[in-house]
């Protein structure tokens, strides 16, 4: 589509900075994805720019269908999507574990205070002695006579 608001020399700058700036290979510019870029990156005037309908037109609808990202920001919204899905199933993990943690430590806690327990009463108790086996009791239950 050629637009006879500007010369086809101007044409051609313009579309040759918008496919630049859509591959995300700006050569002028910082490479977002505006008009006043598209200007700069075709080494024309905003006011100049603005005459060119058909490119502005078609510079639109690219927009309205793919959006204002770069390819460049497009993949770092992407990187940061998906870091920040591993950081919630990172901190989903740190809360498990801390719970865990936390159970673990109590019966720990309860166990240490049984061994204490069973330590201080083995000590008052003192030493434990074997009670001999009565061989003449068992020996006469097993006859049938008392």
């Amino acid at each position: 589509m050629t637009d006879t608001s500007v010369s086809t020399k101007t044409e051609h700058k313009l579309r040759a900075a918008m496919d630049r700036l859509l591959a995300g290979k700006p050569q002028h510019s910082d490479g977002r994805l505006t008009k006043n870029n598209l200007a700069l990156e075709a080494g024309v005037s905003p006011a100049t720019m603005f005459r060119a309908k058909a490119v502005l037109a078609d510079w639109d609808a690219h927009i309205d269908a793919h959006g204002s990202l770069t390819p460049g920001e497009a993949r770092r919204d992407a990187d940061i999507d998906d870091l920040r899905r591993q950081l919630a199933a990172a901190k989903k993990e740190i809360t498990e574990l801390n719970r865990r943690l936390t159970a673990a430590t109590t019966v720990i806690a309860s166990l240490h205070h049984d061994n204490q327990m069973l330590r201080a009463e083995h000590h008052q108790a003192g030493r434990l002695v074997a009670l001999p086996i009565q061989q003449q009791s068992h020996q006469s239950n097993a006859s049938g006579s008392p």
